[in-house]
């Protein structure tokens, strides 16, 4: 019966092999809509064959973790993260176990709670599968209240990362010295606007903030632009805004004519501009009949605030939000990365679950769920032991793992996964695989 062949997308995620599950997000890559600061740049056709070949042969029985167990049912609050490490020594080596099948692939299928995992050892091998024989679970088509139980496994614990996901933006000086910029308060006895007040923002001259089709009406609103220099050259790779809060734009500017007569004189033509304000304009001498008009800033609302908004902050479009699926994996790509920075105010070091902006992106091919090798830095030091006194370096030293969770074009955000010591700026992020001690 027709009622019988159409399943909800969520069956048909239980129905689908759970093997094909990796196959499916690393093939389907996620589809950044970011500004132009944040261009997406695929993988490469080759990079996907060597995965696929990869994949298909499973993991050896030593990649196994010593206690990974022969079954696990999958739980709310689980992360991927955790389970890759439950089954395997190296969790980033995740899509090998899945036993890969890039053929029928067309849409990514997550794991959701309730699932049962199986560990399938075949000869020297082993995958994970749904059910020990065909890797396919069978679901009568009829209603279940909580089949789901409570949507699709994430690969990290959402909230390390949401408020990366939603509010930081790197861009670069011009994006953000040329972005709309907040003049004044509604209430122009205040200073500072919260969640609920409006406010008065400019563009420069060349872009004046409008509403109109295709246009921007929602931005996020930030104060200042931290430059991230690279550790190893010292060429600045963009800059990262401090989040205030979130704007809706209501009405757009305008000009009006000028009937106040009380109103300050405008500037001179040999006036300068305020440092920073580069929508100030000459003023042309009018003549008698021809009114005098005024420029009417743009009208904005706050939607949200994480600290108090004040004029001169500025406005940058909200970009889309996208669907980010991905499984921690070894990169495709040859990697050697350095720590450009600590996220947060004056932080210097980095523990576990901390942030870490690093030096590599999109254009050197990294993607989301990229695992790497935190290298601690050698020391510099005296070599006491003989009269020369010789300077030496010690050698760098796997200290844990990090994975890519948020690439732009030049750097990307990563979230330190394991570590034994803090990790600060300067500290190498290589591929994880045969390098030194385990963390």
């Amino acid at each position: 019966m027709e009622r019988e062949r159409t399943l909800t997308g969520a069956t048909r995620a239980l129905v689908m092999p759970l093997s094909l599950l990796a196959a499916a997000l690393l093939a389907a890559q996620p589809v950044q809509a970011e500004p132009k600061w944040g261009i997406h740049s695929p993988v490469t056709p080759g990079q996907r064959s060597t995965a696929q070949e990869v994949a298909a042969k499973g993991v050896p029985l030593s990649a196994l973790a010593p206690n990974a167990p022969d079954n696990y049912t999958v739980r709310r609050g689980d992360t991927l993260w955790r389970i890759s490490g439950m089954f395997l020594k190296s969790p980033w080596r995740w899509p090998e176990l899945w036993g890969m099948n890039f053929q029928d692939i067309h849409n990514p299928h997550l794991i959701y709670p309730g699932q049962e995992l199986y560990l399938e050892r075949v000869g020297d091998r082993a995958f994970l599968r749904t059910r020990g024989d065909s890797g396919t679970m069978h679901v009568t088509p009829r209603t279940r209240a909580d089949m789901l139980g409570g949507g699709p496994l994430p690969a990290l614990s959402p909230q390390l990362i949401e408020p990366f996901l939603t509010e930081s933006l790197i861009f670069d000086d011009n994006t953000f010295q040329h972005a709309p910029r907040i003049v004044a308060m509604a209430n122009t006895d205040r200073v500072l606007v919260a969640k609920g007040d409006r406010a008065y923002a400019r563009g420069p001259a060349d872009a004046p903030l409008l509403r109109g089709q295709d246009l921007p009406t929602v931005f996020r609103v930030f104060r200042s632009a931290t430059k991230l220099k690279d550790p190893v050259t010292g060429e600045t790779l963009g800059y990262e805004g401090e989040y205030m809060g979130q704007a809706e734009l209501i009405r757009g500017e305008s000009e009006t004519v000028d009937e106040d007569t009380s109103a300050p004189p405008p500037p001179t033509p040999s006036s300068q501009p305020a440092a920073g304000d580069n929508s100030a304009q000459p003023v042309t001498p009018l003549g008698e009949d021809q009114p005098k008009m005024l420029p009417v800033p743009a009208t904005i609302d706050v939607l949200s605030s994480k600290e108090e908004i004040r004029p001169g902050d500025r406005l940058l479009p909200e970009p889309p939000r996208d669907f980010r699926s991905y499984v921690p994996h070894a990169p495709l790509v040859p990697v050697d990365a350095r720590v450009v920075k600590v996220h947060g105010s004056a932080v210097r070091y980095a523990g576990q679950s901390q942030i870490v902006i690093i030096n590599k992106g999109l254009r050197d091919g990294l993607e989301n769920g990229d695992v790497l090798a935190v290298l601690s830095a050698g020391q510099h030091m005296v070599d006491k032991t003989t009269h020369a006194h010789d300077v030496i370096k010690l050698p760098d030293e796997r200290n844990g793992l990090a994975m890519v969770f948020r690439p732009f074009e030049r750097v990307s955000y990563a979230l330190v996964m394991e570590i034994t010591s803090p990790v600060q700026v300067g500290d190498k992020l290589v591929n994880p695989d045969g390098l030194g001690r385990k963390p």
